[in-house]
């Protein structure tokens, strides 16, 4: 594989659009991500997160040694000639087909009809092109035209990707016909009845239009079990293909981990040691444990280290390489849970600084705790992705299979860490337990509990399994009115802010509260603009706000009639003009919303949790 510079994409990009296994559109073609065994491991600087590290292993195996930063460039001026240059994420082009656009000719770009146009100083100019074209009647005159990928693609719900089976397609199965293929256009609009593929040889032709739905199941060929990120294929597969185009959101989903950096509230040695982790990543041994801590006395950098021996420094110096967090419980919520919610909640610690604040005046019986982080660092890790479903849709054995993002067991996986500020908000135990006793709650209850069912049975899943409860769509909808009146004032954009929402009530634990923050990879995400939205004389103005913006939807009286059995939808009196805010900002896809929990609206007024305002 040459190493040729094809463009660039943010690092966050890499966990969350751009991953092993998805595809990168670039402007002059298309290429996919490989899989972490090619990346550059010593250009990956790794991030040090014990609690994230350990739930990646629960679910990837103790094989895992440790989260990275994707690689990056030591600076922005990088001579093109230069090795520095050549530093970044290998990809190859994919699908191999591309298209002439001056001509039609669809070809394997390894066939050697196409030539692939460099260019060092303008990456994301690199093109294949089409040598000498003389057009599709051949009589113009012959000049180069430039080859783009073709925009149709094989994908099954296992996680494989292919190129699609045009030969096959056309010829209407396995064909002893060697002709050349083109891609045409027979009408003014680009539907799929309307783009037609023939051969050269034998003019057989056919349109895309058969290539989608129940009929292209009869016109498509079995999935190869290929994975073009891994260079492989896996025998095998059951799954029947389908037909998708390239760019298309179920083409990749990843699948991934993310925590706040938190004190670790069991072990003082353990948060010294993480504190203090650039002091103690290269100790090797007892002696050597020992003399650094008796130079940190000296020299007074990490307070409360000289209470511990070598010996001790030692153990959890090992303990916190191996990713061991202590007999704290090995959820990812919880412990944030407990921090949040503890009387004294830190104020000093180096990723994790809060602030208490009052509670806005009319909201003292709906809300008994406002917490301002003045800083925080959330790290983000992953595990693997899925094609054509996303994991949400699916619980247990049910979701989609996760495809790896390596050819082996990985020893690392990509992670990002952002830095940002946010508001907590913990709701009134005792006026959540009211409220979901009123028979107004019960039915939208029963709508809601319908549309789920009738939303995974159209799958083909368990009906009755991950319903997440009334107590979190009514958190989960006040969080995403929330996020879209803070955007209004805060600074940062709509897509920007981001939500964790609490609300287990599993195994004995009450959690009620809702965590809107914002991340970014640089200082931006703690300029400070959402923290003073938190303060009571501020937060009460956005709240009313946010309220009254609720009662009366632009879409009204459609949204707030919206019956989720009807359609087996997994929202309520909610749409894209009230509650929906971006992907990026959801937990889950904007699912499990209704206004008609929060404020009383056209269609239900007996279920709101504010009432009066």
């Amino acid at each position: 594989m040459s190493k040729t510079p094809v463009g660039e994409v943010r690092p966050s990009q890499l966990l969350w659009t751009y991953g092993p296994g998805a595809l990168i559109d670039l402007p002059n073609l298309s290429v996919v991500t490989m899989g972490i065994d090619r990346w550059e491991i010593g250009r990956c600087q790794p991030i040090q997160e014990a609690r994230l590290l350990t739930n990646v292993r629960r679910v990837l195996g103790d094989q895992v040694e440790s989260l990275r930063m994707p690689p990056l460039t030591d600076s922005d001026v990088v001579d093109p000639f230069s090795a520095e240059a050549l530093i970044g994420v290998p990809v190859k082009p994919f699908p191999r087909w591309m298209r002439c656009v001056k001509c039609g000719l669809l070809s394997p770009f390894d066939a050697g009809l196409f030539e692939l146009k460099a260019n060092r100083y303008r990456p994301e100019r690199t093109c294949f092109v089409h040598k000498g074209c003389t057009g599709s009647r051949g009589d113009q005159k012959a000049r180069d035209a430039d080859a783009v990928p073709a925009r149709f693609l094989l994908a099954c719900r296992e996680g494989h990707l292919d190129d699609f089976p045009w030969h096959w397609f056309v010829h209407g199965g396995p064909s002893a016909c060697k002709g050349t293929l083109r891609f045409f256009e027979s009408g003014a609009s680009l539907q799929t009845e309307n783009l037609w593929v023939r051969c050269d040889s034998c003019s057989a032709a056919k349109s895309m239009a058969q290539a989608f739905g129940q009929v292209g199941k009869n016109n498509l060929p079995g999935c190869r079990g290929r994975h073009p990120h891994l260079n492989k294929f896996e025998d095998g597969c059951a799954e029947v293909p389908r037909a998708i185009l390239l760019g298309a959101t179920n083409g990749w989903f990843p699948v991934t981990l993310s925590v706040l950096a938190i004190p670790q509230t069991g072990s003082p040695l353990a948060q010294l040691v993480a504190d203090g982790w650039t002091f103690f990543e290269d100790v090797e041994s007892t002696v050597e444990a020992a003399a650094v801590v008796k130079t940190l006395k000296k020299s007074a950098q990490l307070p409360g280290i000289d209470a511990f021996t070598g010996e001790q420094v030692w153990d959890a110096i090992q303990a916190y390489r191996g990713g061991a967090v202590g007999d704290e419980d090995l959820d990812l919520k919880g412990p944030e849970w407990d921090v949040l919610t503890s009387p004294t909640p830190p104020t000093d610690y180096p990723h994790f600084m809060s602030k208490k604040a009052e509670v806005p005046k009319g909201f003292e019986k709906h809300l008994s705790r406002v917490l301002l982080l003045e800083r925080l660092r959330e790290v983000n890790a992953l595990l693997g992705f899925t094609r054509v479903e996303s994991p949400n849709e699916g619980v247990g054995a049910e979701r989609a299979p996760r495809a790896p993002i390596g050819r082996t067991a990985p020893h690392w996986v990509p992670a990002t860490q952002v830095h940002g500020e946010g508001i907590f908000l913990q709701f009134s135990e005792e006026a959540l337990s009211d409220w979901a006793k009123w028979p107004g709650v019960w039915r939208q209850e029963a709508e809601l509990r319908r549309g789920h069912r009738g939303w995974r049975a159209r799958r083909g899943l368990e009906p009755d399994p991950g319903f997440p409860g009334m107590r979190f769509a009514l958190l989960h909808t006040i969080a995403h009115l929330l996020i879209r009146e803070l955007a209004l004032d805060c600074g940062y954009n709509a897509a920007s802010i981001r939500e964790r929402v609490y609300a287990d009530t599993d195994d004995g634990k009450s959690q009620a509260g809702i965590l809107i923050y914002t991340a970014a990879a640089d200082s931006d995400g703690t300029l400070g603009g959402l923290v003073d939205l938190g303060k009571p004389e501020n937060l009460g103005r956005l709240l009313r706000q946010a309220l009254d913006r609720a009662k009366i939807c632009a879409s009204d009286p459609l949204c707030a009639e919206h019956n989720p059995r009807t359609d087996s939808s997994l929202h309520a009196a909610s749409c894209h003009a009230c509650s929906f805010v971006s992907e990026t900002s959801c937990e889950c896809g904007n699912r499990y919303l209704d206004r008609a929990l929060v404020i009383p609206t056209l269609q239900v007024n007996d279920a709101a949790f504010f009432k009066g305002f």
